[in-house]
């Protein structure tokens, strides 16, 4: 009986000694409702995979406020060892000298094998510096696709197994939607992303200076999106607001709950949201690509990066690092790639898990499945390979004040845009300032 207790008491004190060793990486991200659930699931495998390391993933806010969160962190000793940051906020991570280490050194200094090749181009060039090295890791990376009710096209009198794909077939749909008694023939989630950036490289029109701050001088850019073309469009989505065929249903992804319920119809939105329309939504969806103008020369061109991206903070000790590099390693095999792209529709970002969704199946069982990636591996140009700025994060916020005047009626289209280049470039001034300092 002794030697039982002592056997027990042994297995217990070296189970102890083996949990004291396993290296913990906290993760701080933004993920909630379905998404939330795919990172806590990813953790959990990777933490079962191997007993070296455990990743801790806790949801701390919005992307806003885990960026602010993060930052106030790193300066009080105590910042996260991985930090999920979206794309708006990537040229003041790269501005934020010593608060992060490059995701290429730290896979480097693992010795873990990691080859930016393999990584769909226009995702891996997002986040890469001028000089060639990658900064941070692409993680959850989507683009702005057209989401419709079939359900409601059907009662409407309109085909419910094609999308319009222009934009006066968008507002054409919306005016026999409203007439079928459709209260909300159409809105639109993260207005600036979609109708302002997007819409840019769609169209294959500049939204700001310096190939839209991606250049190697892209600190002194400064916005374009008072164009002829934008605000045409800008009054054309007030004018279909005034007649009810619009309805705007709040900032970020507010609206998107709406499109869930059936309240609205149409909505132009990320590519990510797809895992909670089909867990969700109890109606008959389609997934389209963007509408375009058919008149503007270069049209449809590619949609620009969104989703966010995983920047490693500076700090830590050797093995953490090695213990990010593992992750990363983990989540970028191609099985969890293309099981992480099905489940929640943002990019595969790789081609090889991309390669093995199309082999598959997946993309003809579930039409529109692979809008994203059509979208996205276009070919570029200057004007069309994404839009990185800095302070576009405030940037972002005048957006979205300046439009909200234009929905209520209480400014013009020019007087917005002109309103958002002049408050913005004020921002990217004050970015050069402190970029050169």
């Amino acid at each position: 009986m002794q030697f039982k207790q002592l056997a027990l008491a042994t297995a217990i004190a070296a189970t102890g000694i083996c949990a004291q060793a396993q290296t913990e990486i906290q993760w701080w991200h933004s993920m909630t409702a379905v998404n939330n659930e795919w990172v806590n699931d990813l953790a959990k495998q990777f933490n079962e995979s191997q007993k070296e390391y455990k990743i801790t993933p806790t949801f701390k806010g919005t992307y806003d406020e885990s960026m602010t969160a993060a930052i106030a962190a790193f300066r009080s000793g105590n910042a996260p060892h991985i930090l999920q940051v979206f794309e708006v906020g990537t040229a003041t991570m790269m501005a934020s000298k010593g608060a992060t280490v490059p995701v290429a050194k730290v896979m480097g200094d693992a010795g873990v094998a990691f080859d930016p090749k393999a990584y769909i181009p226009a995702v891996a060039g997002y986040y890469t510096a001028p000089n060639g090295q990658m900064l941070s890791f692409p993680f959850n990376s989507s683009t702005t696709i057209f989401y419709y009710n079939k359900d409601a096209f059907k009662k409407a009198g309109l085909n419910p197994d094609k999308a319009p794909t222009t934009w006066p077939e968008v507002f054409e749909a919306a005016k026999k939607l409203k007439a079928s008694g459709h209260s909300c023939p159409m809105t639109l989630a993260w207005q600036g992303w979609t109708q302002l950036e997007s819409f840019s490289t769609w169209h294959n029109v500049e939204f700001a200076t310096e190939q839209n701050g991606l250049s190697a001088n892209g600190y002194k850019s400064r916005l374009k999106i008072n164009s002829p073309l934008h605000v045409k469009h800008i009054g054309n989505l007030a004018e279909a607001a005034k007649n009810g065929e619009f309805v705007y249903k709040g900032r970020g992804n507010v609206p998107e709950s709406t499109f869930v319920a059936g309240e609205c119809a149409m909505i132009q939105t990320s590519s990510g949201f797809y895992g909670n329309v089909a867990k969700n939504a109890k109606f008959a969806y389609g997934l389209s690509t963007l509408p375009y103008y058919p008149d503007v020369q270069g049209a449809p061109q590619n949609t620009v990066i969104g989703g966010a991206s995983l920047w490693v903070m500076a700090g830590k000790k050797a093995e953490e690092y090695k213990g990010v590099a593992k992750f990363f390693e983990f989540i970028s095999e191609t099985k969890v790639q293309a099981a992480s792209h099905q489940r929640t529709g943002y990019l595969p970002v790789t081609m090889a898990a991309y390669d093995l969704t199309e082999k598959s199946g997946f993309y003809q069982k579930h039409p529109g499945t692979d809008t994203a990636v059509t979208q996205m591996i276009r070919k570029v140009t200057d004007k069309s390979r994404g839009i990185r700025l800095g302070n576009y994060v405030q940037i972002r916020t005048i957006e979205d004040e300046e439009l909200e005047q234009v929905w209520a009626g209480k400014k013009q289209p020019k007087e917005a845009l002109d309103a958002i280049v002049k408050r913005g470039n004020e921002l990217l001034a004050r970015f050069e300032r402190s970029y050169k300092k």
